[in-house]
């Protein structure tokens, strides 16, 4: 099933984890629509912008799959509202910077990125509808930071 243009559900619910743990990780219709929304709002344009395929690292996790990778019950990958993504080629900080001035987001962090190092990391992005706080966030050697620190 394609989410959108570019976009396949079989991408976002791909999951090393799920499959070694026998863990099923299948969206329900909520799930589904708050994705399609994700790609329309955020994802497709921000592949539109840099003209080059996204990397989604890690889409939809049931709420299982959330706490077997040592997330939260409430992550908003389990709503479908959530990606963790690279842009090959393009620097992390790059990325977060048009998506933080240029799109329409709920939260967005950069993760575990190494000044000096491009590609390090990767970007979390979610989008909500009803509720865009524009929550800007670095993560780094296990603390939260606010706005984009590279």
């Amino acid at each position: 099933m394609q989410l959108s243009p570019n976009f396949s559900l079989a991408e976002f619910a791909a999951s090393a984890t799920a499959k070694a743990q026998g863990i099923a990780n299948t969206p329900g219709l909520r799930q589904i629509a708050a994705m399609q929304l994700l790609c329309a709002k955020v994802l497709e344009p921000l592949r539109a912008h840099f003209g080059r395929p996204i990397r989604i690292t890690s889409g939809f996790r049931s709420v299982k799959l959330c706490l077997a990778v040592g997330s939260s019950s409430t992550s908003q990958h389990a709503q479908g509202e959530a990606a963790d993504l690279e842009v090959p080629g393009i620097d992390n900080v790059t990325v977060a910077t048009f998506i933080r001035d240029r799109l329409p987001f709920d939260q967005l962090i950069l993760e575990n990125y190494t000044r000096g190092q491009p590609n390090s990391g990767w970007i979390h992005v979610s989008y909500r509808e009803g509720r865009l706080r524009h929550d800007v966030l670095t993560y780094a050697r296990r603390s939260y930071f606010k706005g984009l620190l590279a």
